[in-house]
């Protein structure tokens, strides 16, 4: 008897989570066991639904794609990530394949390349879409040099001060991304004065700015 495919989806808008599931459904056998329209909550249900697949946008609020993809793929090393992207940069394919995720299609891609991506994943076999996947299988976008790309500030920041940065852009206080994250607020002070100096920013606006640039949070 077939394995029953597991997919978790994850995207800030109902709409179009409506749509993936109907779509992922209409193939035999895979059902799609959460949904969640935001990061954070991707990252619990992976913990606790471990799916074979999960469908993340790159831009939602608590944690985006990219940082779900990491948190994911250590609570449940064996599902595979697919991140969907408006986004068409190097970059962000690098910080993808950083993250652990092995599945990258862009959304103008996803009607005709869904289903062919998760199946590829499901195999535990990664899949990108467009002029990236030449790249990626060739090896030349290596997540090691990730740091060095010329305009990635953001490879710069570790995942934590990355978590930070997206929290204190998305208006957040000090005091309430320290309970969230479980810390003191001196830690995320601490944090903080980090993630300003090695972005050589200087305010919030400055921060907001960078964070929408770099798909933290939506304009």
């Amino acid at each position: 008897m077939k394995k029953t495919l597991k997919l978790l989806i994850a995207d800030d808008h109902e709409l179009i989570r409506d749509g993936l599931r109907a779509r992922l459904e209409s193939v035999p056998g895979w059902t799609v066991c959460g949904e969640a329209g935001d990061g954070a909550t991707a990252v619990e249900l992976a913990r606790k639904l471990r799916p074979d697949v999960a469908v993340l946008d790159v831009s939602m609020p608590q944690l985006n794609g990219v940082e779900a993809a990491r948190q994911i793929r250590k609570a449940s090393p064996t599902t595979e990530v697919l991140i969907l992207t408006m986004a068409d940069s190097a970059s962000l394919v690098r910080e993808v394949l950083e993250a652990g995720a092995r599945g990258f299609i862009l959304k103008t891609d996803a009607a005709r390349l869904l289903l062919a991506a998760v199946e590829s994943l499901a195999a535990h076999q990664p899949f990108f879409t467009g002029r990236f996947a030449d790249l990626v299988l060739g090896g030349l976008l290596d997540p090691a040099q990730a740091g060095t790309h010329p305009g990635g500030a953001g490879g710069r920041l570790s995942p934590r001060e990355r978590e930070i940065a997206q929290l204190l852009a998305a208006a957040k206080t000090n005091k309430e991304v320290a309970q969230r994250l479980g810390v003191s607020v001196k830690t995320i002070d601490a944090h903080r004065a980090n993630i300003m100096r090695k972005l050589n920013l200087h305010s919030v606006a400055e921060l907001v700015r960078y964070a929408i640039r770099e798909k933290l949070i939506e304009a």
